[in-house]
């Protein structure tokens, strides 16, 4: 009877919460449906005060575009809104803006908490501040600990402050790679693998328990590239010789932060309050007056309010401007309808086909971060992209990486740009096929019994592991795929097949690398692959707008459609760690459908 109870009750309270939270959604879809049709309600106002500062803090993940969060208009975006990141796109305008803005009188980079972004994305940001301190105005940095990345994104700042008794890792970049091969003997699983490319790496964590040296040589290459670009990014805005820098990492130099200050990597030791006081002097505030900090979503939702006449007049104004497509593409490359972490061929060729047959979008960015996947699906978005290359300028701008399917997907491009740091190449492919018979019948002791009406009819089969003959022919489709994607990048870069296998192979490099053997053509982010666009087609700012493609799901039906996965995430990785991205990376892999044209390893860089 007790259990009987707390099961009626506890129901019951599932029951509340849940119409609650129907309740909050329905009201949302209200306001979010009727607001500009019968004025009901107004968002927050935001209003940006004279002699302000942004602040910046990097709490949440930076992804390449910024999501609307409906839920923001009933002050109730910390409950049920999006928690995905911070768009970089949001992040880079906010900061193009504020160069011009004159209330805006300087930035602080809060880099107390690390900062949750991947090289080339990190290299976006850097960038974007050093435009802004090139208007003269000032950006301070604080933090009581820096890790390698923030101090990156620091170094750029005027002042550079850190806590008296906080950390400074300045130590080299090291990159780790999980080996599985032993504890699949443990259980008796047999990983059999086909592949082209001796640098294709992706399967050597099911076949060995150490790197191979090919894979050692081109990681070793890699990181060297990406720690050289930091130490002479440093090297320029301190006025520290590379040589040095590197002498501070391997001597392991700095132990306390007054070595981090002797060696002028920063400017003063301060407590938080020391560094406001700092910034009142700046401003020219008396003690008791208040600094105005003004956050990134505030800043942002400021300069992005309009009223509701200047929205009709503005794209009334729009529908007769020329366009130039930004299309995102982001993520592991599969077949079908692809989501915002998630290249579909579908989804994305449909995209590029638009932007190809409306007449007044004039050129395509496409912005690629993505390791690769489906061979198949990458070939799809080839085609696209080919197509509309006939008919206007495609250029590429690589985000922090661009390999394989990605490297596929980008090749056909009239220009490619990428950051020194973007990791590209990785021409190469392969296919697995576990065979798992021994674990059924020797570990868990169940045998599977099969009927066929030809002799290969259970190929790819779990539950048996593949004859000669049926290896050779899996290798084959391996060959031809590989085949067909040197001949795509060939035709693309104006190189010899015979020049795309040499670097290829599945070999990953660096963007600073990838320049010398004809894989990317210029340096530089998003804006710099925009700009070049704009130029092709004779554009002056002003003439044009921006227009972001594919167009983003409903955050309402995402909130619906994905809180369980969202929640079943959030247990894994609370309760896997550090190991969770191994863990997807292998499920990934092991999932994947067809001949793979994917980055050869999921490592974590630190």
């Amino acid at each position: 009877m007790k259990n009987f109870f707390s099961t009626f009750f506890g129901a019951i309270v599932g029951v509340i919460v849940a119409g609650i939270l129907c309740t909050v959604i329905f009201a949302t879809i209200i306001v979010s449906s009727f607001k500009h049709q019968f004025h009901f309600g107004k968002e927050k106002e935001v209003r940006i005060k004279p002699n302000s500062i942004l602040m910046l803090k990097f709490k949440d993940p930076i992804k390449e575009r910024g999501v609307s969060n409906p839920f923001a208009e009933l002050g109730l975006g910390d409950i049920v809104g999006d928690k995905s990141g911070t768009g970089l796109d949001d992040l880079m305008k906010s900061i193009k803006k504020a160069e011009t803005d004159t209330v805006i009188k300087g930035i602080y980079l809060d880099l107390t908490d690390d900062i949750m972004a991947s090289s080339a994305t990190l290299e976006e940001v850097r960038n974007s501040l050093l435009q802004f301190k090139a208007s003269k105005k000032f950006i301070y940095a604080y933090a009581e600990g820096y890790s390698q990345k923030s101090y990156y994104l620091a170094s750029v700042a005027d002042k550079i402050y850190l806590h008296p008794e906080g950390d400074f890792m300045f130590k080299g970049l090291s990159a780790q790679i999980m080996y599985y091969k032993n504890a699949l003997e443990k259980i008796n699983v047999e990983m059999q693998v086909f592949r082209h490319g001796k640098f294709k790496s992706a399967v050597e964590p099911y076949l060995l328990d150490k790197m191979s040296a090919p894979n050692r040589l081109q990681l070793e290459t890699l990181l060297n590239s990406i720690w050289m670009h930091m130490l002479e990014g440093i090297s320029k805005q301190r006025g520290v010789s590379v040589a040095e820098l590197q002498s501070i990492a391997d001597e392991l130099k700095i132990n306390f932060p007054a070595d981090a200050q002797q060696l002028k990597l920063v400017d003063e030791l301060k407590y938080k309050d020391e560094v406001s006081d700092a910034l009142k002097q700046k401003l020219g505030l008396k003690e008791k007056q208040k600094i105005n900090f003004v956050s990134l979503g505030d800043y942002f939702s400021h300069i992005n309010k309009k009223g509701d006449d200047d929205d009709k007049e503005e794209n009334k104004k729009s529908d007769k401007k020329s366009k130039l497509a930004v299309i995102y593409a982001v993520g592991e490359i599969m077949s079908g309808e692809g989501d915002a972490d998630k290249i579909g061929s579908e989804s994305t060729a449909k995209s590029i086909r638009e932007a190809r047959l409306d007449t007044t979008i004039k050129a395509i960015v496409l912005r690629v971060n993505s390791p690769g996947g489906s061979a198949l699906a990458s070939d799809v978005i080839w085609r696209e992209v080919t197509l509309a290359k006939k008919v206007k300028p495609v250029v590429v701008s690589m985000g922090d990486v661009a390999a394989s399917g990605g490297y596929y997907i980008s090749c056909a491009a009239d220009r490619i740009f990428a950051q020194p740091n973007t990791i590209t190449g990785s021409i190469g492919v392969f296919g697995l096929s576990p065979n798992a018979q021994k674990l059924f019948s020797e570990k868990l002791g169940i045998n599977v019994d099969t009927v066929n009406t030809n002799k290969h009819s259970d190929l790819g089969s779990l539950f048996r592991p593949a004859s000669a003959q049926e290896a050779a022919y899996i290798q084959k489709g391996v060959e031809q795929v590989y085949n067909t994607f040197t001949k795509r990048v060939a035709e693309g870069r104006g190189m010899s097949q015979a020049d795309v296998d040499s670097i290829g192979q599945g070999r990953v490099w660096s963007g600073a690398d990838a320049i010398g053997i004809k894989l990317v053509d210029e340096l530089g982010g998003i804006n710099d692959a925009i700009n070049y666009a704009v130029k092709k087609v004779n554009l002056k700012e002003g003439e044009y707008e921006l227009l972001s493609l594919p167009k983003q799901k409903d955050p309402i039906k995402d909130l619906i459609n994905g809180k369980k996965d969202e929640e079943e995430t959030k247990v894994l990785q609370q309760n896997l760690g550090i190991f969770y991205d191994y863990i997807k990376y292998a499920q990934s892999v092991i999932k994947a459908k067809g001949v793979q044209a994917r980055l050869p390893f999921e490592m974590t860089i630190n």
